[in-house]
């Protein structure tokens, strides 16, 4: 088996003891029950970020309105889950699907274009979707708001745990699925047309076939996000989907390293998880939090991880090595 499909293979099934191991702490009450709400939302960023990534730090193309396919994704699965009597799981890839379908409606003319086209398209998609929302009170709640979202399951403690497990199931799985395609040939074309879009052309890659492919991979992530997020919460308003958050998505994916998927997911957890010990600082968390990420910036401008990646089969590789070496040691 080839290395790319079976380190997302192995990482998949890695999800599954660790889903187990953070649920049993759970239950057990060693972790409370708000540990496990910060680690569902940390997934669902960790999963937008991810798409984010793809298009950014994989194919080199700025999109800043990610938060615009979030919303997709989170209100046609609470819809669906509403109006149409959809189980959570299947309104959550509902919404994924919506929401590359319109991926690839914005990617088509736009990536027909030079510069920096798709940013400034992004960024008024997001802002279109925010007014469409407010705009439509009959389906969507308007501005007051969408209430009432089914959750995962039912009563508070199993509500929360069940929630949580199917969004790190959910995590894990677009990890396997995002170290499959960047280590796979289409990953490699992407990367070739991020370092350098003219020569990839001239090397016979199809460089607005490979933008597109990306760009919908990128929506439909941002929309399992969204999707996920709609009935973990059991509320939606527009205010959650503004420019705010795609910027918010956008500095996990800097954070961490634009590249990287590894750094994506430990900037992830990390930046969450800060939001929410700074929450006793009431506003002036405002000030310390983009303090951390200039200091981040003027001293590792690369992110965390730069583009480098924690290898499930290199790990392995290197255990077995220094058991090998161990062993043959005459010491």
């Amino acid at each position: 088996m080839r290395k790319e499909y079976r380190d997302g293979l192995v990482l998949a099934g890695l999800s599954i003891g660790v889903v187990a191991a953070v649920t049993a702490l759970v239950r057990s009450g060693f972790t409370t029950l708000y540990t496990a709400q910060v680690i569902t939302l940390s997934g669902i960023n960790v999963i937008v970020a991810l798409g984010l990534n793809l298009i950014t730090g994989f194919t080199g193309q700025l999109a800043i309105g990610h938060a615009g396919f979030m919303a997709v994704g989170a209100y046609t699965s609470a819809l669906t889950m509403m109006l149409l009597g959809f189980p959570p799981v299947l309104g959550v890839i509902s919404g994924g699907l919506l929401a590359a379908v319109v991926g690839m409606l914005i990617g088509f003319p736009t990536f027909r274009l030079r510069g920096d086209y798709l940013a400034i398209v992004t960024l008024a998609f997001g802002e279109v979707i925010r007014v469409i929302i407010i705009n439509l009170p009959s389906l969507t709640g308007g501005a007051a708001g969408l209430k009432g979202v089914p959750p995962f399951a039912e009563g508070r403690m199993l509500k929360q745990i069940v929630a949580m497990d199917v969004v790190l199931v959910f995590m894990f799985l677009v990890i396997a699925l995002m170290y499959t395609v960047v280590r796979s040939s289409y990953g490699r074309a992407l990367i070739a047309i991020r370092d350098d879009e003219i020569a990839a052309h001239t090397m016979g890659i199809d460089v607005f076939g490979y933008k597109m492919f990306s760009f919908t991979l990128s929506a439909f992530i941002a929309g399992l996000g969204g999707g996920l997020y709609a009935p973990f919460f059991g509320y939606l308003t527009p205010q959650t989907f503004t420019f705010l958050k795609s910027v918010e998505i956008l500095i996990i994916v800097v954070f961490g390293g634009m590249g990287s998927i590894t750094g994506t997911v430990v900037a992830g957890f990390l930046l969450t998880s800060l939001q929410e010990f700074l929450r006793f600082l009431k506003d002036y968390r405002m000030v310390i939090y983009p303090l951390i990420l200039i200091v981040m910036m003027l001293f590792r401008p690369q992110g965390l991880f730069g583009e480098r990646e924690i290898s499930i089969s290199s790990l392995f590789r290197k255990a077995g090595g220094k058991r090998t070496s161990e062993e043959g040691d005459p010491t």
